[in-house]
């Protein structure tokens, strides 16, 4: 059995962090391939490495000596080493990084991946684990994605007879030979290819809670977690405004049918959260929500029209005009002779007058109406369509607490149940829920 282990930023902030990553790798002898971050914030006032290595290169670019902020990154890694006892010259590399830096040779990829670097550096000599450089692997193409046949095969070759290794997360390698890093929270999309390649049993991804949580904690007072999740309710999770994984993370592994487990470094003991295609038998049959989410500051754009359902193409010249003006719809709630189309207030209100002239123009509504100022709020649950009367049973909760409900959408495979309401009411809405369906 092989499980590849992930650990976020906060696993890896500081010596004592370190020592609790070696105690959970030494707990399971299958953990033998382990991903880390950059180090991450030891308490709320403290800097993420990556933040300050952005920093630098910000400075270098207005001609600012970065000398104070880059030794503040040299200092962090250096403490650790020292705290763990680690023999290892960092700063001949520190010392040659900062002045290709100041010589204007490193790009902004290079150098904020170097956090990752150091980290893995660290982590492998203080385990006793072979360091696997991730542009040794991790190979991109000039459009941007990863090779995932070129890296998969790369990284078999590189761990065979390998009792052990430790591979930095958050970058790979260009063509060109220069240092491509992905987007932020990046190093969870590496564990993931790192247990596709390996077709590893598990890929366990380690951070500072005890797996996906049924709601927001800032929303919510000590939300129960999520013990069993599908892919495709993660995935709708995600979409509607829960922080779970990093976006790219779900496709290599659900590729190879490899189960994900998100961990707590601080309380190992904690299940966490299983995320997988299916389960053949739910942990909690009474639980019919998986999870509540959802965003805030939402348009919708409202039209109603006699004979609209006659009529051919009214939905499509309605797209069409959004579709000019580069604005993606997030939801299309419709009747007989209405529709609307619910998009985020950011993107359609710098062209919401030129909007509506063109859908007016276009399609001659009866009427044409917008309404701002509205959040989305969405329930998730595999279950749901087994439970007759669910949706009644929400609209009641809602009614009861005085929250007017302005749009309500529901998928044909009927895993979520989206409704608006005005933003005002957007945390009370998902209290609400919580404390109807869950408590």
């Amino acid at each position: 059995m092989l499980k590849v282990t992930k650990f976020g930023g906060s696993s890896m902030a500081d010596a004592a962090q370190y020592k609790k990553v070696r105690d959970i790798l030494r707990s399971d002898p299958t953990r033998r391939i382990v991903v880390v971050s950059a180090a991450g914030k030891r308490d709320r006032n403290d800097h993420k490495i990556t933040d300050l290595l952005y920093l630098c290169y910000a400075h270098t670019q207005y001609g600012v000596d970065c000398t104070g902020v880059f030794e503040m990154v040299t200092s962090r890694y250096l403490q650790i080493r020292d705290a763990l006892g680690i023999r290892l010259d960092l700063e001949t590399e520190f010392a040659a990084l900062k002045q290709r830096l100041d010589e204007g040779a490193v790009t902004q990829d290079e150098l904020v991946s170097r956090g990752e670097y150091f980290s893995a550096r660290l982590m492998a000599a203080y385990l006793g684990f072979r360091f696997i450089d991730a542009v040794d692997w991790v190979k991109f193409r000039l459009d941007g994605t990863v090779d995932q046949e070129t890296s998969y095969e790369a990284l078999r070759d590189l761990v065979v007879q390998c009792p052990g290794a430790v591979i930095p997360g958050f970058y790979g390698l260009m063509p060109d030979g220069h240092i491509r890093t992905f987007s932020r929270g990046g190093s969870d999309i590496t564990g993931a290819l790192a247990a596709a390649a390996l077709n590893a049993d598990v890929y366990e991804n380690w951070t500072d809670v005890s797996g996906i949580l049924m709601a927001d904690p800032r929303i919510v007072d000590d939300p129960q977690p999520i013990p069993e999740v599908t892919y495709d309710e993660l995935r709708e999770l995600s979409y509607s405004g829960a922080q779970v994984l990093h976006e790219g993370t779900i496709f290599p592994v659900r590729e190879k049918g490899i189960p994900v487990n998100i961990r707590n470094t601080n309380a190992p003991d904690d299940v966490g959260t299983m995320i997988k295609e299916r389960f053949d038998q739910d942990s909690d049959p009474k639980r019919f929500i998986t999870g509540i989410t959802g965003k805030k500051d939402f348009t919708i754009i409202s039209l109603s029209k006699r004979g609209m359902s006659n009529q051919v193409g009214v939905l499509r010249k309605v797209l069409s005009v959004l579709e000019r003006h580069e604005i993606s719809v997030d939801y299309v709630p419709n009747g007989i002779d209405n529709v609307s189309v619910v998009m985020p207030t950011e993107a359609v209100a710098p062209h919401l007058y030129a909007i509506l002239g063109e859908i007016q123009q276009e399609v001659e509504p009866d009427t044409l109406d917008v309404h701002d100022q509205i959040a989305v709020v969405a329930a998730v649950g595999r279950k749901m369509a087994f439970r007759p009367g669910i949706s009644g049973q929400i609209f009641a909760a809602l009614g009861e607490a005085d929250i007017n409900i302005r749009m309500i959408n529901q998928g044909p495979d009927e895993l979520n149940i989206i409704f608006g309401v005005d933003n005002r009411d957007f945390k009370a809405a998902i209290r609400v829920l919580y404390n109807s369906f869950v408590m």
